[in-house]
């Protein structure tokens, strides 16, 4: 009884926490000069944080196994992921590029989970039989901590496209063809080489040098969060296979869960490529990750909708990944 009412009071508190520190954020975008405001985000973020992993811990020490045993508990999971993303790169880049991704994308996950699902989807439930094992904590931790970073950097990219195809259409109607070249398809330098842009007459000629300032930006943050979210999604698929070998006999069974989790690693590995060949860089490889976008809540949610294969556990009330 008292984990439960512990339970109860920090998924409210976290929900509210979150939902002030987006009112929080919209408010930062307005006015920029209340320097407060951008304090109060980052330590509200913090403070969701600790809620988040107060219950998920709550929740550890009443069901005795790790939560991820349900939709319920993975999304909170994966708001608690984009909350660390969010703190993590603000440690990275003072001016937290991603704030504007995380702390909408924590608090939709955590607002769905929380107001979406039924009452019966909350209780936590006694693991089948394939659950229980010690890889559960390894693979579905990595596989949401994957989806949560590929969601961010794929989200950037969107942002990336749509920003550039607006420049791509001021640019045209100002007949101004000689900058579309030396900016779509010029060598780009990232922000520690900035300096030389600064010296490049082209440039310094383009009154909308910001806007080019920020695309890169946004195409700097997406190529590494994408980096860590391929990373710790080949981790999961690897440590996923070994758990498959040890419940069902085989490291692989081509499940639709398997299928869809293979696609999405391709079309990132795809993306990576693409970040290797300068010619692909840029709109090329911002749109392979929009892409990805779709495929991953196609993995993540679409195959629990369908309630077919063997990561299904029930359907839409039980989840491995």
């Amino acid at each position: 009884m008292i984990f439960l009412t512990l339970e109860h009071i920090l998924t409210h508190l976290s929900f509210s926490i979150i939902l002030i520190v987006i009112m929080i954020h919209f408010t930062t975008l307005l006015i920029h000069e209340v320097i407060g405001l951008r304090d109060s985000l980052e330590k509200g973020m913090i403070a969701t944080v600790f809620s988040i992993t107060g219950l998920l811990v709550t929740r550890w020490i009443s069901s005795r196994h790790f939560p991820l045993s349900n939709l319920y508990e993975s999304l909170i999971f994966l708001s608690w992921s984009f909350s660390i993303i969010h703190i993590v790169s603000k440690i990275w880049n003072h001016k937290n590029d991603l704030s504007a991704i995380t702390a909408p994308s924590a608090i939709f996950t955590q607002g769905f989970a929380t107001s979406g699902l039924s009452s019966e989807m909350h209780q936590s439930s006694i693991l089948v039989p394939a659950l229980q094992s010690q890889w559960l904590m390894m693979h579905v931790s990595m596989m949401l901590l994957s989806y949560a970073a590929l969601l961010c950097g794929s989200l950037l990219s969107v942002a990336f496209l749509v920003i550039t195809f607006r420049k791509n259409i001021d640019i045209f109607c100002k007949s101004k063809i000689f900058l579309i070249k030396s900016f779509f398809f010029g060598k780009i330098e990232y922000l520690n080489e900035k300096k030389s842009v600064f010296k490049h007459p082209s440039f310094l000629s383009f009154r909308n040098y910001y806007k080019y300032q920020l695309t890169q930006r946004l195409d700097y943050w997406s190529y590494r969060v994408i980096s860590l979210g391929f990373t710790f999604l080949t981790i999961g698929i690897l440590s996923g296979a070994v758990w498959a070998n040890e419940a069902w006999g085989s490291y692989w069974n081509w499940d639709p869960k398997e299928t869809w989790a293979f696609i999405t690693w391709t079309i990132f590995a795809i993306y990576s490529h693409t970040r290797t060949n300068q010619s692909l860089q840029g709109t090329n490889s911002a749109f392979v990750a929009s892409i990805g976008f779709l495929i991953i809540w196609i993995c993540y949610f679409g195959i629990n909708l369908l309630g077919v294969g063997l990561h299904s556990y029930g359907s839409f009330t039980l989840t491995s990944n």
